[in-house]
Order: C-alpha cells, then sequence, then structure tokens
C-alpha cells in the first residue's frame, strides 16, 4: 500500500508496468472423448447396476447377516472415481 503511495507522489510508472498488458494468448482445443472408452464406462456402469440388484436379492433371499451396502457402496465410489477421472483429464 505504501509503495503504490510513494509511486503516486514521485510520479514514476512502476518497473513492472509494462508487463500487466496482454502480450499473448494461446488456446488450445480439447481432445475429442474416445467413444470407446465412453462404451467401456457406460458398460461397466451396467454391470455395476446389475450386481446391486443381485447382491440385494441374495441377501434378502438367503437371509445373510450382513447389509447389501457393504458391498455396493464401495464398488459405487469406486466407480465414480474413475468415472470422474476420466472426465476431468484435459
Amino acid at each position: 500500500m505504501f509503495a503504490n503511495l510513494i509511486q503516486l507522489i514521485t510520479r514514476r510508472p512502476p518497473p513492472d508496468f509494462e508487463r500487466g498488458f496482454v502480450e499473448d494468448v494461446h488456446v488450445t482445443r480439447r481432445r475429442p472423448r474416445n467413444r470407446r472408452t465412453e462404451r467401456i464406462l457406460l458398460f461397466g456402469w451396467i454391470l455395476i447396476l446389475l450386481k446391486s440388484f443381485a447382491m440385494i436379492w441374495l441377501v434378502d433371499r438367503y437371509h445373510l447377516k450382513f447389509n447389501a451396502n457393504w458391498i455396493i457402496i464401495p464398488t459405487v465410489v469406486a466407480a465414480l472415481l474413475c468415472t470422474a477421472v476420466y472426465f476431468r483429464k484435459e
């Protein structure tokens, strides 16, 4: 704050005055998404959905002593992580 006040009083431009302006802009296009990889992700999500329904049915059918969510939730979290990594990549 005081440095700017001193420059205002002495009326000298700061030494890096010219660096404050845009000299050049580079725009890069994003690579197109891979259709094959997106189909594999979709197929994986369908398999996870089928596995989840099968686990719920099996736990209920055979009266197992644990909750099906102990298997379903880690699977869905791992799949969400993989899907997020794919869609966030540049």
